[in-house]
């Protein structure tokens, strides 16, 4: 039996790619092509998964007229036109918890470096200033952090920002 052939349009992690080999498929990675390069690599593809730049109009999946599914490894949609997806039978389907984690560990990253003054003392230090008292900042232990909304990044940086009591 032939191998479903699932073409790889932009860099996904490589522990993505070897669940795909050990689930059966054909993986075929095309990154780096520009749309009419892609758009002559899909006939036969089944699957397509693309990140963010990949844009996946009416003409690409007219295509990829033998595709089952596009996949979006990420969370939004924006790049994939899901009406003309739907209208030629293609699933369209996204990863929604894909960066919940790097984002809420950039926000506190972010946090820190607000706090205690990072991108001036860096910015003083690049120029040969050395104002270790101008830049100290604050501490975080007994400040109330504002959180707006409390979605999967919103509970994450919540229970990250605990550590601060």
């Amino acid at each position: 039996m032939t191998k479903a052939r699932i073409v790889i349009a932009e860099t996904i992690a490589e522990t993505g790619l070897d669940r795909l080999r050990a689930a059966g498929f054909e993986v075929d990675i095309q990154v780096d092509k520009t749309p009419q390069q892609l758009q002559a690599i899909l006939p036969g593809a089944r699957a397509l998964i693309v990140r963010s730049a990949t844009m996946v109009d009416a003409q690409m999946l007219e295509a990829g007229r033998d595709l089952m599914v596009v996949a979006r490894a990420g969370v939004g949609l924006d790049n994939i036109d899901v009406e003309a997806a739907t209208q030629q039978g293609v699933m369209v389907v996204n990863a929604p918890q894909s960066n919940v984690l790097s984002a809420a560990e950039h926000t506190m990253a972010l946090i820190l470096s607000i706090a205690r003054n990072v991108p001036q003392a860096h910015r003083a230090l690049v120029e040969g200033r050395w104002e270790r008292s101008k830049w100290e900042g604050i501490e975080l232990a007994g400040k109330t952090l504002g959180i707006l909304g409390l979605g999967r990044i919103g509970t994450l940086v919540a229970q990250r920002a605990r550590a601060f009591d």
